[in-house]
């Protein structure tokens, strides 16, 4: 019998209103960069609360956040 596969825990978010899981400890920062967002030209909100830019890569997501991410665009 081959042995049993554990996959690492997740969180279940809201991102933009849509289901994801993500691994535990992920932080705003791991987010962006699996949804490939640039951090310099987006807003992120968790749980109604902003979530400065400075604050990104500390900022750790937790089971049941709901996460709004706007991007920013140029032009004209």
């Amino acid at each position: 019998m081959p042995p049993e596969r554990t996959l690492p825990p997740q969180l279940h978010l809201t991102v933009n209103g849509e289901l994801r899981s993500v691994a535990v400890g992920h932080t705003v920062a791991d987010l962006l960069r699996d949804l490939d967002i640039r951090s310099v030209a987006v807003a992120v909100e968790r749980n109604r609360e902003v979530v400065r830019r400075a604050q990104h890569a500390e900022t750790r997501l937790a089971d049941g956040d709901v996460i709004e991410v706007v991007q920013f665009v140029g032009g004209g």
